[in-house]
C-alpha cells in the first residue's frame, strides 16, 4: 500500500506511515483514538511484567528509528511468522498484518478475569480510505468478528473443550490513510468493512493454520 512501509523480523514488526494517520486501537501503549506515524508489535517473553511494557516498546522504537508518535503492541507470538494480506474492492484497499499464537485460548463471557500477559493474536489493519471515527470503531468490531469466526471454523478449542473466541489479551489496531472513498460505516456488509474482513480473514486463516500445524 502506498505510503505504508512494513518491517517484519524476530524482534518485532514496524509499520511506518508517510504522514500522521488517524488510528483507533486497544494497544497497550497509545491505545484509544489518536494520530500516529507508526505501529509497532514487539515480541516479548510471556514473563514480561505490565510495568515493563513502555520501556520494551520504546527501546524497540529507538533501535529501529520508528517515527513518533507511534502505537505499541506486545505479543508472545513469533513475530517473524506474521502473516500479511491485502484486499480491494470499489476503490477501497485494506492491508492486514497479524501475529498468531494460541497458547492462552479463551471463550469470552465464560472465562473469569485473569492477570495481564502479552497479547497473542494482534491484528493491525490499514485502510486506504477516508473514514469517519465511527467507521474505524466499526472496523475494529468487524476484525474481531472475523477472528472469532476464523478460530471456530478451524475448530480451535479451549483446554476444557469449549470453542475459543480468541486468546486472553488480543489487540486490534485500525488506521486510515485519508485517501480514496469516504466511508461512514465499517461493519461487515459495508464497503469498507467487507474489504477489511477479507484481508483479515486471509491473514488470520494463514496464521491460525500455521500455528495448528506446528502444534499438532
Amino acid at each position: 500500500m502506498n505510503g505504508v512501509e512494513i518491517e517484519i523480523d524476530g524482534e518485532g514488526i514496524a509499520l511506518r506511515f508517510d504522514r500522521l494517520l488517524p488510528v483507533v486501537s486497544s494497544a497497550v501503549v497509545g491505545g484509544g483514538f489518536t494520530s500516529a506515524r507508526a505501529v509497532v508489535n514487539v515480541h516479548v517473553p510471556k514473563s514480561l511484567r505490565l510495568e515493563e511494557t513502555e520501556t520494551q516498546l520504546a527501546a524497540f522504537a529507538d533501535r529501529r528509528r520508528v517515527p513518533a508518535p507511534w502505537v505499541g503492541l506486545l505479543t508472545s507470538a513469533w513475530t517473524e511468522k506474521a502473516r500479511v494480506a491485502e484486499a480491494e474492492a470499489d476503490g477501497i484497499r485494506a492491508l492486514a498484518v497479524v501475529t498468531v499464537g494460541l497458547s492462552n485460548r479463551v471463550a469470552a463471557g465464560r472465562d473469569r478475569a485473569a492477570a495481564w500477559s502479552p497479547s497473542t493474536i494482534n491484528t493491525i489493519v490499514v485502510v486506504d480510505a477516508v473514514t469517519e471515527a465511527a467507521a474505524l470503531v466499526n472496523a475494529v468490531i468487524t476484525a474481531t468478528e472475523v477472528k472469532t469466526l476464523a478460530l471456530m471454523s478451524a475448530g480451535v478449542r479451549c483446554d476444557d473443550g469449549r470453542l475459543a473466541s480468541g486468546t486472553s489479551t488480543d489487540a486490534v489496531v485500525v488506521a486510515a490513510t485519508g485517501r480514496g472513498p469516504c466511508c461512514r460505516f465499517g461493519g461487515p456488509v459495508s464497503d469498507l468493512g467487507a474489504v477489511v474482513a477479507r484481508a483479515v480473514r486471509e491473514a488470520l486463516g494463514a496464521g491460525i493454520g500455521r500455528w495448528l500445524e506446528e502444534h499438532q
